[in-house]
């Protein structure tokens, strides 16, 4: 497969559009209010010992010291001692003292009034492996089952293990060729080597390894794609992208390209519409057709209808063309809207096993497109198909919408957080396009009062950016999702 990456950087998030043949396929949002700590390493500096608690507080540069208990020691390392029990957890006392420099690594965002928890087992994830530098040997992850598979795998990565450091095979590995294998061992042999090199500068303020941002995440993990062009509309995200490629993925560095095209990246293949279009529950087919498609907390189920499809021969003939198209827009709306865990299809009704044959078989080959783990069943006997597909992210629509506090949960609206952002960027547009001396938007009190008081370094620094003064208005007759910019 051969594609496109567009990269739209903001201060308050950035998205990442997948475009393959000129179509929206994914869509990636990460935020930086909602990033975590979870896999940063850190030099931490123990601070003090609770022999009643078997734990230790770490001093790792963090609002709240972090804590580490004893059974998330490596013992074997701690005590140099590579004939312990497995389950043997020794006095707190003997692993750790205060004072004493320490790497470990967040498993537990802080929470509340808790800091973070810490472990001494590191590990350094990539798409296909995970890195561990206190082994030597190679690991399959247990959901990967087919002997033959494992075998094969654990011949690949062996060759990859020194005394230094092993890896572990994860289960999104299970069918990866050689080439993107040793893509990622070759990656994580590089970051670990930094990892090291940072350690050794005694660094304690930042974290020795933090997990890479979207931007650098994705250019790491589409590994099985072949990239023709990256556009990012950041210059300074352009640089350090540059730079992260001729250092760790050096086949990307060619394709990357600084946006400095007028109209905004993302109305480019028409991303921001699709993205619309995406939170939608009625998905229209071309033919006339169109799909239902419900996320509830068990399962997502979608749902096919002729429409206005009226068919040119029989009605057989309208309902196999109708659920022959569906395949398709389901492949892409599972990549796009990132839907996860038990998926129900209710295609129209076909008496024919031939026709249930040929459907069941284009939704395979239509699904051969996504990455991400999934698996079909054959027609129930009720007429539906039963798919799994892995849960890697939160869906698109939980990250951009929220619970409606009018219909208490029986459907969504965009976040508050979300529609400031859309704003933003209207506003962004307008500029672009007109001239015009000032701004007023005209928008719901909750989100008025966001962008007055929560978002407004965001607009202060858009105003300093584009140069002009936005007025923010309380429309009280306008619901959440409803605003205008005016301009001046």
């Amino acid at each position: 497969m051969s594609g496109e990456l567009l990269i739209n950087v903001t201060p308050s998030e950035t998205r990442v559009a997948l475009i393959e043949n000129g179509v929206l396929q994914e869509v990636h949002v990460e935020r930086e209010s909602r990033r975590g700590l979870v896999g940063n390493i850190y030099l931490g500096k123990v601070i003090r010992v609770l022999p009643g608690m078997q734990a230790a507080f770490i001093d790792i540069n963090l609002e709240k010291a972090a804590f580490l208990h004893a059974s998330d020691i490596n013992t074997k390392l701690m005590l140099n001692k590579g004939d312990l029990p497995a389950d043997h957890v020794p006095d707190i006392r003997a692993l750790v003292h205060e004072g004493q420099q320490i790497v470990v690594q967040v498993i537990k965002d802080p929470l509340g009034t808790k800091g973070a928890r810490l472990t001494t087992d590191i590990t350094v994830a990539a798409r296909y492996l995970v890195l561990m530098p206190n082994a030597d040997h190679a690991g399959i992850s247990q959901r990967i089952e087919d002997p033959k598979e494992r075998s094969r795998l654990k011949e690949i990565i062996t060759p990859y293990c020194s005394e230094e450091h092993g890896f572990i095979v994860r289960t999104a590995a299970e069918g990866a060729d050689e080439k993107e294998l040793k893509h990622d061992a070759e990656f994580l042999r590089r970051v670990w080597k930094k990892v090291q090199e940072r350690k050794q500068r005694k660094q304690m303020k930042t974290p020795i390894y933090q997990d890479l941002s979207l931007a650098f995440r994705v250019l790491r993990d589409f590994v099985g794609i072949e990239l023709e062009r990256i556009r990012i509309d950041s210059k300074l995200t352009y640089e350090q992208l540059l730079e992260f490629t001729e250092e760790f993925v050096p086949n990307l560095t060619p394709v990357l390209e600084c946006y400095p095209g007028e109209r905004p990246i993302f109305d480019l293949f028409d991303v921001e519409n699709e993205i619309q279009r995406s939170l939608h529950r009625r998905i229209e087919l071309k033919s006339g057709g169109y799909l239902i498609i419900d996320q509830t907390e068990a399962m997502t189920t979608i749902d096919i209808n002729t429409g206005g499809f009226v068919g040119h021969r029989n009605l057989e003939e309208t309902i196999f063309n109708t659920n022959l198209e569906a395949t398709q827009a389901i492949a892409r709306q599972l990549r796009l809207r990132n839907l996860g865990g038990i998926i129900i299809v209710d295609f129209i009704d076909m008496n024919s096993n031939e026709h249930q044959k040929r459907v069941l078989h284009s939704l395979d080959v239509a699904m051969t497109k996504d990455n991400v783990k999934h698996s079909i069943s054959n027609f129930s006997k009720l007429g539906l198909v039963e798919m799994t597909r892995k849960r890697t992210r939160e869906s698109l629509e939980h990250i951009l919408c929220g619970e409606c506090s009018v219909c208490s949960g029986r459907g969504h609206l965009k976040t508050v957080e979300t529609v400031c952002f859309e704003i933003l960027r209207e506003i962004v547009r307008v500029n672009r396009a007109y001239d015009s001396d000032k701004f007023i938007v005209y928008a719901s009190s909750t989100v008025s009062e966001s962008l007055i008081n929560d978002e407004y370094h965001h607009l202060a620094e858009l105003e300093v950016f584009i140069g002009k003064q936005i007025k923010v208005q309380i429309e009280s007759m306008y619901n959440q999702e409803q605003f205008d910019v005016i301009m001046m």
